[in-house]
């Protein structure tokens, strides 16, 4: 068996502050440590699940956060920027059998934790055909573009329950919850006996169909910036159409074409 796993550190467990998210700051040292410790859970549990091969994909900021001398020696670490659109997904193909998503967090826009973005903080929100997208429902569609089911998610209350909204059969394990700019965490040793015992479930479920998403066959992707100079300079992207001061919009059939674009545009 061979598995994809995409990480990121908002959604581990304890993180509810701007700084701790950032490689410059004092704060951010022991979360890139948690962040390895439940990457790690991950790959052991789907090791004795049955997952011969795993590569993980470091996708917070510049991928330099999973520190790659703890890794399994089963496992694969991607680390740094490619430059491919795919970016948190970079690496997967149709020769996948499963994806699980660890640190994951609400999307841009959404009240619900503090910390809640998409791919980065220029967007006040974006709309993927009318619903607010999360980078779990950006980098599900690209799974789904291959084929690849997804199987597990953690992160805060938030993207877990939007994540069962689109992927009826996902394994969820809650690292949080937040309450204006507050946020109640799930103890980190308690995290961790919950992602293993997450992915060894989802690993074993006798059919992966609910977990299977759909690709739709057209997109309408609308970006709200925060700031109107942006907007401005991202309207001259191909496809981009203007629809009002802070806000852009693009139609295509075609997943990758949706995916290039928010690989400029919001960065």
């Amino acid at each position: 068996m061979k598995l994809f796993i995409s990480a990121d550190i908002e959604g581990c467990a304890g993180m509810a502050f701007s700084d701790e998210a950032h490689k410059d700051k004092e704060e951010y040292r022991q979360f890139k440590v948690e962040m390895t410790d439940e990457v790690i859970a991950a790959c052991e549990a789907a090791h004795e699940a049955g997952a011969d091969e795993i590569v993980v994909k470091d996708g917070h900021g510049d991928a330099s956060n999973i520190d790659p001398l703890r890794m399994p020696p089963y496992a694969t670490l991607i680390r740094g920027k490619s430059g491919h659109p795919a970016n948190m997904m970079f690496g997967l193909d149709e020769s996948f059998d499963g994806v699980l998503y660890i640190g994951y967090h609400a999307p841009a826009g959404d009240p619900n934790f503090i910390l809640s973005h998409t791919s980065t903080g220029n967007s006040l929100h974006i709309k993927l055909n009318g619903a607010f997208m999360s980078e779990f429902m950006l980098n599900s569609y690209t799974a789904a573009s291959y084929g690849v089911p997804v199987l597990f998610i953690s992160g805060d209350q938030r993207i877990c329950s939007l994540a069962k909204g689109q992927v009826p059969g996902i394994t969820t394990v809650e690292t949080k919850r937040g309450v204006g700019s507050s946020t109640f965490c799930v103890p980190a040793s308690t995290v961790i006996q919950q992602i293993s015992e997450g992915v060894r479930t989802a690993i074993g479920a006798a059919s992966y169909d609910s977990c299977q998403v759909e690709l739709p066959s057209s997109f309408v992707y609308e970006v709200t910036f925060k700031d109107w100079k942006k907007a401005y300079q991202m309207s001259f992207y191909p496809g981009m159409e203007a629809m009002d001061t802070f806000t852009l919009r693009m139609r295509s059939n075609k997943w990758m074409d949706i995916l290039t674009a928010h690989s400029f545009v919001v960065y």
